[in-house]
């Protein structure tokens, strides 16, 4: 299997591990009061709060705390301020983290993540280091049940898709930014629901990691994700299966 599928699943597993600690709906809401004072409180107008909330809704978040969380974004209610930072990171086996943070104390921030990459065989990177190695796009996957390759591919290439694969039991479809709303858009009306979808970092190659070095970057991505100001990891690795840990 390809690094995206590896980093897809790995980020669903970080994902449900979030909720079970009770974190991801602060986490949300975060970026919800984030999206709304960046781009205004109309999801029909606003596409990054429109994903956003949709996130929330599918982790059942109740809708009058995305309320207020749209609210305080846009000043109708008070709230913390956030600052959104992005951290670049050396992890074990020579892998590479962008680590994307929303704080109201950039100081604690940055001292948690160096404190956590340090004391888990990671290191913090000058800015440009690692960045250049990952490209922001949408990316969507669809159960093989759902639809055939060839149907799918048809569809979502004429809706501006920018690339199709098959792997494991999903079909992967990358797009530009831009184009995700389209393709997911053309997804539904066609009857067909996306496993998962969302605008995220993919990186351009990936790193073989196996053995201790693939139990540590593993750890190191939980520690960090379960910090109360980091929203995503993401990473350029490539795990075994039998490796991934349960």
């Amino acid at each position: 299997m390809s690094g995206h599928s590896k980093w897809a699943s790995i980020k669903h597993k970080k994902g449900a591990l979030d909720a079970k600690r009770g974190k991801i709906f602060s986490k949300i809401v975060k970026e919800i009061t984030v999206a709304a004072r960046n781009g205004g409180g109309s999801v029909d107008q606003n596409p990054r709060l429109r994903l956003i909330v949709q996130k929330a809704k599918d982790s059942n978040m109740p809708a009058d705390n995305i309320d207020r969380a749209i609210k305080k974004g846009t000043g109708e209610l008070p709230g913390v301020s956030y600052e959104e930072m992005v951290y670049e990171a050396y992890g074990p086996g020579g892998t590479a983290l962008i680590i994307e943070s929303l704080s109201d104390n950039k100081n604690r921030t940055s001292s948690e993540v160096r404190s956590t990459l340090d004391k888990n065989g990671g290191k913090l990177a000058n800015p440009g280091a690692v960045s250049f190695q990952f490209s922001k796009k949408g990316f969507l996957t669809v159960a093989k049940s759902k639809a055939g390759e060839e149907k799918l591919m048809d569809l979502v290439l004429e809706a501006g898709a920018q690339d199709l694969k098959s792997e494991g039991e999903v079909h992967e479809i990358t797009t530009e930014p831009q184009d995700f709303e389209a393709v997911k858009t053309a997804l539904n009306d066609a009857g067909i629901e996306p496993d998962s979808a969302e605008i995220t970092m993919l990186p351009s190659n990936t790193v073989r990691v196996e053995g201790p070095d693939a139990k540590k970057v593993l750890n190191l991505i939980d520690l960090l994700e379960d910090l109360e100001d980091v929203q995503n990891v993401y990473a350029n690795f490539d795990i075994p299966d039998d490796q991934m840990g349960d």
